[in-house]
């Protein structure tokens, strides 16, 4: 079994290669292999909501031991359609989806669209390093840090996303973060699990996805 999985950029992808390393093992020695890929060129966000759903057609038509998925960030709102909330961001993707499949005259009896998943960040990949506090503050070298965001963490909003709540930490800690190489660094460091506890809306189903595929 293959899972395919689509990102918006290198920051995700590394993030979620690093973090989710000890369970992508696990799946590969259970005959799963679990691969995270950059969304194809363009918009990155755009590219994932209205491009990811066209190759995915391709894929599953074309390989049945594959699966696909598509992960963008929830933020920002309403790019590529009507969205503001994680469910009607995957409604949005699936039905791209569907309409990829009819326009490669496709049936579909319900299996293919049981292929193509889609989840999110809420409201992007930087909920998951405010999750992983402990390590944020190691990484920064800082004994406390001042809470400005809410917890659970993905109750940030649209108006206030992690990564800028992210970003204003590390310019008070004189540092500039740079997501290709601070979001893999911090959460290298951190266990998926404990993540995917303080993360429950979005980012742990998509944990319970992957370590129930094969199964």
């Amino acid at each position: 079994m293959k899972v395919i999985v689509y990102v918006e950029g290198p920051s995700d992808k590394r993030a979620m290669e690093v973090l989710l390393a000890q369970l992508l093992e696990r799946k590969t020695q259970q005959g799963v292999q679990i691969s995270f890929f950059e969304a194809p060129k363009g918009d990155k966000k755009e590219s994932v909501l209205k491009r990811v759903p066209i190759r995915a057609a391709d894929i599953v038509l074309n390989d049945p031991a594959a699966v696909v998925v598509a992960l963008p960030d929830l933020y920002p709102k309403n790019k590529g359609f009507p969205h503001e909330t994680p469910d009607q961001l995957a409604d949005g993707v699936r039905a791209n989806f569907e309409a990829a499949l009819k326009s490669k005259n496709a049936e579909d009896d319900g299996r293919l669209m049981q292929r193509f998943s889609v989840f999110c960040f809420k409201h992007d990949l930087e909920a998951l390093i405010l999750a992983a506090e402990n390590e944020l503050k190691a990484y920064l070298g800082a004994a406390n840090l001042t809470k400005t965001w809410h917890i659970p963490v993905e109750d940030q909003d649209h108006g206030q996303p992690p990564k800028r709540v992210v970003e204003e930490l590390f310019v008070a800690h004189d540092k500039r973060y740079k997501d290709t190489v601070d979001a893999p660094g911090i959460l290298g460091r951190a266990d998926y699990t404990d993540i995917a506890a303080k993360c429950p809306q979005c980012f742990k189903p998509f944990v319970e996805f992957l370590e129930a595929c094969g199964t």
